[in-house]
């Protein structure tokens, strides 16, 4: 018979995972020794926190769950936010944690934590194994819950006497899952698909508003086709970001409170907007009366409790985006087809040709806008971008171009530190791909320890740091709501972030002017292996 520890390798392989990315400890030695038998690789991250969220970038480009691992007490607890930045942007990651003995379980033992009650609020799901017997069972059910319905991080608590206890069963990985209250809704209603039909054949200024739930559901193809068949205008959340290719003629720019001031004029004068995997947050819609009471609204989302949270609804349709988007368009073609909106486009698009964004010169510094427009049209067309959280996320979602590629940030959690891990589990999905990380030197210095990582692993990532010396965002709201009265934002202590890089063996330069831009870019893109790119920007650069 094999061990607890065993059986889990097992599982993991069951599934077809390739690369797991965690932090050993004590309470998971069992596994990480058995682990030594497998094919499956192993990633070595300097923090928990950032096996979690390399293990979120790697299951958004691969489309299948990513796995980071834990020991118990600390190294749990420390995964915590990756669990919440995962389940607030609906990502599939399984975390597998160790746990003290069970027999010393609620006794406060060294590096005793109970992650499955901390964690609730962040999780999907989460067991905590006390059966050696059970472990094929429940990993089959945590894979399924975190990567159907409305995708989400699962986590998996295994004492470590579990892991090295045998099993009395033989080992057999299951085909199929029974889980009674769990069945996602799929198909959207026959009647529901009809009101939605209805509504958009009497619509005269109908538009479509994308979210990352089109990538969870693999829809994006499905939302593109829809806008184009039928002629509709489309803006996005900033999840939603790279479902149209940025120059597409019906895209009109990512709306709220950080987003082109065109769609958000655009919303307002919308008769009809069909809301497609977004929860649509206050970054989006900052409140119900920023649309128009007149505006009927569509909310398709694979989440019941979503739909009419933030935003009254008058038509909710639940179901798989692809799916319903098939049926609803299969509807429109054999009963109601929609009407011409050609009209109503070019009104769109002469809102959105008006916008001239600021691309001049910096006295001192770049210009971030510029350089990341820049940065797009050398990027290749399937490049990945992975933008960090603060003033570099709002320059990035507004600036880079996407064409074929992807737009990945923390949108709920709003994660600092995400980017660069991000990035690595990125890469390692899909080494052909270029993936580029983008942060400010403040959410640098919350992740630098992963230039680490990537030496060791050989991943070839590429690094922009947008340096100001300042917490910019938090340093542009004191600025802008609290009288100038500036506390807590100044990062003058920071080390030069070129000779840190050197310091891992990885190739840098600074750029301080924007006539350097341009080869610098060069040189970033040609690099075989990881670059980093310091950009000095005024530390009165706005976001917006």
């Amino acid at each position: 018979m094999i061990t607890g520890a065993q059986a889990m390798v097992k599982c993991l392989e069951s599934e077809g995972v390739s690369v797991v990315f965690g932090y050993p400890g004590a309470a998971i030695c069992p596994f990480y020794d058995s682990l030594t038998a497998s094919a499956i690789r192993h990633i070595l991250v300097r923090q928990e926190q950032n096996g979690g969220h390399s293990a979120n970038g790697y299951a958004r480009i691969a489309g299948k769950p990513g796995v980071c691992i834990a020991t118990s007490g600390p190294g749990a607890t420390n995964l915590i936010t990756a669990l919440a930045t995962a389940y607030m942007d609906s990502i599939p990651v399984v975390a597998i944690t160790g746990q003290v003995a069970t027999d010393v379980l609620g006794r406060d033992v060294f590096q005793e934590a109970d992650i499955t009650g901390a964690a609730e609020p962040f999780t999907k799901h989460s067991y905590l194994v006390k059966d050696v017997n059970e472990i094929p069972r429940i990993f089959k059910e945590a894979f399924y819950i975190a990567a159907t319905g409305r995708p989400g991080p699962v986590l998996i608590d295994v004492p470590v006497d579990i892991q090295r206890r045998e099993l009395t069963k033989v080992f057999e990985y299951p085909r199929q899952v029974h889980i009674i209250g769990y069945k996602p809704s799929i198909k959207g209603h026959n009647l529901q698909i009809k009101k939605v039909a209805d509504a958009l054949f009497a619509a005269q200024k109908p538009l479509i508003c994308v979210g990352g739930g089109a990538f969870a559901a693999g829809g994006g193809e499905m939302v593109r086709k829809l806008s184009e068949e039928y002629g509709i205008p489309a803006i996005s959340t900033m999840m939603g970001i790279g479902v149209f290719p940025t120059n597409h003629p019906l895209y009109m720019g990512m709306l709220g409170m950080h987003g082109a001031r065109h769609a958000n004029q655009i919303v307002r004068q919308a008769d009809l907007l069909m809301i497609i995997g977004a929860r649509v947050g206050d970054r989006a819609v900052s409140s119900p009366d920023v649309i128009s009471p007149s505006t009927t609204i569509v909310h398709i989302d694979i989440d019941p409790a979503e739909i009419g949270k933030n935003i009254g609804t008058a038509i909710p349709l639940v179901g798989d985006c692809r799916t319903v988007i098939q049926q609803l368009m299969d509807h429109c073609d054999s009963h109601t087809r929609p009407g011409d909106f050609s009209e109503w486009v070019r009104y769109t698009q002469g809102l959105r040709d008006e916008y001239k964004p600021d691309l001049e010169p910096r006295e001192y510094g770049i210009n971030p806008k510029s350089f990341l427009r820049r940065l797009s049209e050398k990027m290749p067309d399937n490049a990945v971008y992975v933008a960090d959280v603060g003033q570099n996320q709002i320059w990035s979602a507004n600036h880079i171009n996407i064409r074929k590629g992807r737009f990945l940030t923390s949108g709920g959690m709003g994660t600092m530190g995400y980017s660069i891990p991000a990035a690595v589990g990125a890469k390692l999905a899909d080494p052909s791909r270029e993936v580029i990380a983008g942060c400010g030197d403040g959410s640098f210095q919350m992740q630098m320890m992963e230039l680490a990582t990537i030496c060791q692993d050989k991943v070839g990532v590429k690094i922009i740091v947008f340096r100001n010396r300042k917490l910019g965002m938090v340093k542009e709201i004191q600025k802008k709501s609290y009288g100038c009265r500036y506390i807590a934002t100044s990062l003058e202590g920071d080390p030069d972030f070129t000779v840190l890089a050197s310091a891992y063996g990885i190739p840098s330069e600074r750029v301080e002017i924007q006539g350097e831009t341009g080869g610098a870019i060069e040189r970033l893109l040609a690099a075989e292996g990881p670059y980093l790119l310091e950009c000095v920007v005024d530390p009165e650069e706005s976001s917006i």
